[in-house]
């Protein structure tokens, strides 16, 4: 199951966590998994050509870590919408993928 982790600050975010596998079907078929990188990959782009500043990112081979180092509404408002869209995607998909 992949989980994704939000940490809030103030009514900010500050951290988002992506962490395992959707197990919806094998590595490289797997269609839950290939979603969730497409709107987390789409988000980081968008904000990264806004402003380089405002985020870093992690990946590595557990998953994807979102430290946001800015409150701008920009960042913030691309941020909301990769967490509808994950959510939106765990409605249908429960057994794979967990917001928390």
């Amino acid at each position: 199951m992949i989980k994704v982790k939000v940490e809030k600050e103030k009514g900010y975010f500050k951290k988002v966590s992506i962490l395992g596998h959707a197990m919806y079907d094998d590595y490289g078929k797997d269609i839950v998994c290939s979603a969730v990188s497409s709107i987390v990959t789409t988000t980081i782009n968008g904000i990264l050509t806004i402003d380089k500043s405002t985020i870093t990112y992690l990946a590595s081979s557990k998953g994807l870590t979102i430290k946001v180092l800015s409150n701008d509404r920009i960042t913030q408002s691309l941020l909301k919408n990769m967490l509808r869209l994950l959510k939106e995607l765990s409605l249908k998909y429960k057994e794979n993928i967990e917001i928390q």
